[in-house]
């Protein structure tokens, strides 16, 4: 198993660059991480660790690649996600000018659904997602999205998410049987969808392309879905853990990548919100969060 891990700026709460100004800039971030022992980082928002070569430069003066990014289209729409290739096109050119990567380390453009108002409101509430004759031209926007990533020489892979059209065990294996995308299989996202992270692993073992390992709590979760809560707050609540802290099997995940032979990106996130954990405290999760994967391996 070849692996390197990552985090990512959603553990400090860094989602948009609307959120001015962010919790931790850049420069620290990057250095914290590099610290913290981790190889790699997510971009976080497009353009927040800078781009071309200010980009290159900041992670390389720091020992370390860039694992990937998000990249948001409104798959359920046509018009809608018509208008959102231009910022494809911008985060494919931001992952083009990282730093070289060695064979199989290469940014994963991270492809995800804009969202689905209702599950957005209620996440992992067993809210309908798609209807049945909705899914051919959803997976067939996913599908055009994935190949103008291969255009330019970068391999996607699509996360399943709370709050979003692809949440639930059922939404992701009707994804993959309608298209050829790789899976970046999140192991909170589906833990609080209802699903088995470590049974999924195995199931779609040929399908994973790329790994969040994040843990996540389902008591605060129904606590949060009592209340009326949306995913924003759900994450602001800790709804994602400390790992170990949650209900994530992390030694089983640790031990079935191995099982299966995965070679890859495994990129850590503990979703937060500006303001709800201080800096210190993220950094030191972070730090802690890499410890807990390096005493089982990884």
């Amino acid at each position: 198993m070849r692996v390197k891990v990552a985090n990512a700026p959603v553990s400090f709460g860094v989602f948009e660059l609307s959120d001015a100004p962010p919790p931790l800039g850049p420069d620290a971030m990057v250095r914290a991480l590099a610290e913290a022992g981790y190889e790699g980082i997510d971009s976080g928002p497009i353009g927040y660790l800078g781009t071309g070569t200010e980009l290159a430069d900041r992670l390389a003066g720091n020992g370390m690649l860039l694992a990937g990014g998000w990249v948001d289209l409104r798959y359920g729409d046509a018009e809608a996600y018509a208008r959102g290739l231009p910022a494809l096109e911008a985060a494919l050119e931001v992952f083009t000018a990282a730093p070289p990567a060695p064979e199989g380390f290469a940014p994963r453009p991270t492809l995800a659904c804009s969202g689905s108002p209702e599950r957005f409101a209620r996440p992992g509430g067993s809210v309908p997602g798609l209807a049945a004759g909705e899914w051919r031209a959803y997976a067939a926007r996913v599908q055009e999205a994935a190949d103008r990533c291969r255009e330019r020489g970068l391999e996607p892979a699509f996360h399943h998410h709370l709050g979003t059209y692809v949440e639930t065990p059922d939404d992701v294996e009707r994804l993959l049987e309608l298209t050829d995308v790789q899976l970046c299989l999140d192991t909170g996202h589906l833990l609080l969808a209802g699903g088995d992270p470590v049974t999924a692993l195995r199931d779609w073992a040929e399908r994973v392309g790329h790994v969040h390992i994040k843990d996540g709590d389902t008591k605060i979760q129904a606590q949060a879905l009592a209340d009326g809560a949306d995913l924003r707050e759900l994450m602001g609540r800790g709804g994602f853990a400390l790992l170990g802290e949650g209900e994530l099997d992390l030694p089983a995940v640790v031990r079935v990548l191995g099982e299966i032979g995965y070679s890859g990106w495994v990129v850590i996130e503990q979703d937060t919100l500006p303001g709800r954990r201080t800096v210190e405290r993220n950094i030191a999760d972070q730090a802690a969060n890499r410890r807990k994967l390096e005493e089982l391996g990884l």
